[in-house]
């Protein structure tokens, strides 16, 4: 593979994402989402997807834009979250929704970027994540249309553990600080909690990145992911790059002088 991996535009790093594809996708609420390559996914027109991520967006924004469109039919996530179009589909039967603890999530990415089949977590004991009998897709009545499945459950050293499988995509969508044209890449702070294992993730990784250095710019403890886990690199615009959207803006009172 060449160590050149910059493409020109989101929209060729999404052209070929099929109907019925599975995606997972980088970001925490709306901190470090691919803003530009959900957004030419969705002018792409791809269906049917299967998103993994640790959100699905808000309401207008991220996700929720590929939500709003049904172009979504199953989501692998830690939360609803803000989104009340998400909670509507979900609710409604529209959606199948696979709630996963949010640690458990990170770790059966990583683990499916590592080649690990599965792994045994304490996480979830004793509740419905691992007896079985969550409701992942409901009937438009309410009732109950497909629930989880019970997992293996193990005792290790005294403790009991469940058994979760690892988590591997068609393709992962990121979003990095910085990239070398090697797919090398350097996340800043909250954005770094699940690009890198979400890139690990996918069979095919494109990264949007907010500035492009050359190879051998980026120090070797710079490199927050290896450029073997990217195929596709983004340069976005100053414009794009300062795009930093959030989900609420919460302030102080302003202090009287």
């Amino acid at each position: 593979m060449t160590l050149d991996k910059l493409v020109g535009a989101a929209a060729e790093a999404v052209a070929d994402i099929p109907d019925g594809a599975s995606l997972a996708v980088g970001g925490f609420g709306l901190a470090g989402i691919p803003w530009f390559l959900i957004e030419a996914l969705l002018s792409q027109g791809a269906a049917d997807l299967t998103i993994v991520s640790n959100n699905c967006g808000v309401d207008g924004a991220g996700l929720g834009l590929l939500l709003d469109a049904h172009r979504i039919s199953r989501v692998i996530a830690s939360y609803v979250g803000e989104n009340k179009e998400f909670a509507r589909q979900y609710l409604a039967g529209e959606l199948t929704v696979e709630l996963t603890p949010q640690g458990t999530l990170a770790e059966r990415l990583r683990a499916g970027g590592s080649g690990i089949g599965a792994f045994y977590t304490p996480t979830g004991v004793g509740t419905p994540v691992a007896d079985g009998g969550l409701p992942w897709r409901y009937h438009a009545d309410g009732t109950v249309a497909l629930a989880s499945p019970p997992k293996e459950v193990r005792s290790f050293g005294g403790q009991q553990m469940v058994l979760e499988e690892a988590i591997v995509t068609d393709y992962a969508l990121i979003r990095a600080a910085v990239a070398d044209k090697a797919g090398n890449c350097r996340f800043h702070a909250a954005a770094r909690n699940f690009n890198p294992p979400v890139a690990m993730a996918g069979r095919i990784t494109a990264v949007e990145a907010e500035r492009i250095v050359e190879v051998g710019e980026l120090g070797p403890d710079d490199v927050h992911l290896p450029g073997i886990f990217v195929h596709r690199v983004v340069a976005l615009t100053p414009e794009q790059a300062a795009r930093k959207d959030i989900e609420k803006r919460t302030v102080r009172p302003a202090r009287r002088q």
